[in-house]
């Protein structure tokens, strides 16, 4: 199989950029070397080395683009540090300890940082130096949310010194007193919460839409946006009385199976320690220890891949694929729940994954807030988590936020606090390979990162959007006008047009209507094209609420970039199916989202102007009555989407019929 080597941003994602934007070469001359995601063996289990250039050449490219406004020794005394001056590092006295004829005392070095963990604290030490530096420009007095100039938001930008850290600066000029006032350098602003976390408040679920006055009127029933939930919470639990079979004899399809077409998505299980682990759990019957829960749920995992389909597909009377070998997983749990160690927290976010596969969302959180939970106890001491599982925790911690904020995002859940950890944490890298441990058994599949770090930095982002535009905080305390709205809205679609030119070739999709090579480029390009549509989902919302804005500059094409990011979205539903494992329940009530988004433009005269014709739009609507109708007996929350899609198809000719003459 021929392996692909990609250095990967250190977040995959352009952050909040600065408003000092070079230009492209110098961007590419600027931007710190990126943190390289590598195959952790090869078949005859060698590592393979992709490192170029020493440590110490990587260290001065990830420094060197930052430009601080001082440089300090890699050891400074305490002097130095104390009165945040540069030190020259002499020994045995620094120059400024001489002159102040000074004890000149230096800490004794610590555990050595790679490269990675020292970019990461150099960027802390940036924005702490941008915040010392009084950059954070405050919001208006109409309280409008300004913007930071970047190529997305600026027509007219002249660089210059800036007296405050000798850092570059670009300016703009006034567009009036409407204007809203330029957003700090290299964030929108000083923030008590991570503003790469959901916000514990928002508008961002797809019920929320039935606020819309238009909306409203193409659904008759009141609909509270906890319905859904409640909805989950009064659902049977499963039901494991029953005694299921569990058939060990052939279980290689199985494995194949899961690190082929599942560890990708989740990333979580080793490959090199496979046979180690399964040799464990036959040793102990499956009864015991998390080996067993691991491997069980492997095989539960890995029969739903096998299967090849969705679980919509299953027919009622049959068995869910993978459920004998979950039930049997499950019995070793309520064990593994005290337990605080990584291997025990592995298991329940396995178990989790298989519940989304399920379309259990509420079963999914309870599992997850399992984790979680250990998580924090593991994470609040370096000490707690043995190095040859330190990168296993990586891994489990970000499966546990990314499941966890997609659950956020529909559902008013209790944030489980596992964010507090997350600007600290390092990205996944690739697990340890130990020869001398080892199983001489080749490993079962490769251990691909591509989508994985592909998906932390678009969910941080979508993350992003959700605390700008649709927080409930940020809408009390912000004026959200069109002239607010435009500068954040232009740098967040900027940061998602940077999140796609990052990815690297195996998982780059095409963004028009080719189709894609592989299932998780389908996935991502689904993914990319619903960040798209909330992000400029507000221009639709002020639309519908008065046409007259739709006069105002680029509000026309705001709107049609969300319009077309939902018809891509919806166009051809089979393509949801390649991401029915992980994200059927999300998908489901993301098609529900955009399609009230379609019908409601459909009967706005200025935005109906920017679809296609009518009878495209009312195939395709009815495609997407269709196939939420075949999910519908999967989750009572389905059910209520596809009832109301249904009403709504039906309310929406009658409107159009009776506003037809009059246009």
């Amino acid at each position: 199989m021929k392996k692909f080597f990609y250095s990967f941003p250190i977040d995959m994602d352009p952050g909040l950029t600065s408003d000092n934007q070079p230009s492209d070469s110098e961007q590419s001359e600027m931007r710190p070397p990126l943190k390289r995601a590598r195959s952790s063996y090869e078949k005859n289990g060698q590592v393979k080395n992709v490192d170029s250039g020493s440590e110490e050449a990587n260290l001065r490219a990830l420094s060197d683009p930052l430009d601080y406004p001082r440089r300090r020794a890699t050891i400074a005394c305490e002097i130095c540090r104390s009165r945040k001056s540069r030190c020259d590092g002499a020994r045995p006295k620094c120059r400024l300890c001489s002159e102040l004829n000074a004890d000149c005392v230096y800490r004794e070095p610590g555990i050595k940082l790679d490269a990675g963990d020292k970019l990461i604290l150099e960027q802390l030490s940036r924005i702490e130096g941008l915040l010392q530096s009084k950059l954070t420009t405050p919001t208006s007095a109409g309280g409008q949310l300004g913007g930071p100039i970047s190529p997305a938001t600026s027509n007219t930008a002249s660089t210059g010194p800036d007296e405050m850290g000798g850092l570059k600066r670009l300016s703009t000029t006034s567009a009036g007193p409407q204007s809203a006032p330029p957003l700090p350098l290299n964030g929108f602003g000083t923030w008590s919460a991570n503003i790469s976390t959901m916000p514990k408040s928002h508008t961002t679920p797809a019920l929320h839409l039935l606020q819309w006055p238009v909306i409203k009127d193409l659904i008759s029933r009141p609909c509270d946006p906890q319905v859904l939930m409640q909805l989950e919470m009064a659902r049977p639990p499963l039901d494991f009385g029953t005694h299921y079979s569990l058939d060990l004899s052939n279980v290689t399809p199985y494995v194949h199976a899961f690190f082929d077409r599942v560890n990708g998505w989740y990333a979580v299980v080793d490959p090199n320690v496979w046979h180690t682990h399964y040799r464990t759990a036959m040793s102990q019957g499956f009864r015991t220890g998390p080996e067993s829960c691991i491997c069980l749920l492997v095989l539960a995992l890995g029969q739903a891949a096998h299967y090849g389909q969705s679980i919509s597909r299953v027919p009622p009377d049959q068995l869910a694929p993978g459920m004998s070998y979950f039930a049997a997983a499950w019995t070793l749990l309520p064990n593994l729940i005290t337990r605080n160690d990584i291997l025990s927290a592995q298991c329940h976010i396995l178990a989790a994954a298989y519940m989304m596969y399920l379309v259990r969302p509420l079963e999914a959180w309870n599992l997850l807030y399992n984790s979680s939970m250990k998580l924090q106890l593991l994470l609040s001491s370096t000490e707690n988590i043995p190095i040859p599982h330190k990168e296993l925790s990586e891994r489990v911690y970000w499966n546990a936020l990314m499941i966890e904020s997609d659950l956020l995002a529909e559902l008013d859940l209790p944030h489980s606090g596992v964010v507090q950890f997350e600007e600290s944490m390092r990205l996944p890298r690739s697990f340890p390979y130990d020869a001398a441990t080892a199983s001489g058994d080749a490993p079962p599949g490769n251990d691909d990162l591509w989508y994985f770090l592909a998906e932390i930095a678009l969910r941080r982002l979508l993350n992003r959007v959700s605390h700008f535009v649709y927080s409930y905080t940020h809408r009390r305390s912000n004026s959200l006008s069109i002239a607010a709205l435009e500068p954040v809205v232009a740098e967040l679609d900027y940061q998602l047009t940077q999140w796609y030119e990052s990815l690297p070739t195996p998982v780059k999709f095409p963004r028009d209507r080719t189709p894609c090579s592989t299932q998780i480029q389908t996935v991502l390009r689904l993914r990319y094209f619903a960040c798209r549509t909330i992000i400029f989902r507000p221009y639709i919302q002020a639309v519908l609420a008065d046409e007259n804005v739709a006069h105002e500059n680029g509000v026309q094409d705001a709107c049609r970039k969300c319009l077309e990011a939902c018809i891509r979205q919806l166009e051809y539903l089979p393509e949801h199916h390649d991401g029915h494992l992980p994200y059927l329940w999300q998908g489901a009530l993301s098609v529900m989202s955009q399609t009230l988004l379609v019908m409601s433009a459909t009967v706005s005269q200025t935005l109906s102007a920017l679809m296609p014709s009518a009878r495209e739009v009312d195939m395709m609507i009815l495609e997407v009555v269709a196939e939420l109708d075949r999910l519908a007996h999967l989750a009572p929350s389905i059910r209520l989407c596809a009832e109301m899609v249904r009403e709504a198809e039906e309310r929406r000719h009658l409107m159009i019929e009776r506003v037809r003459p009059h246009r």
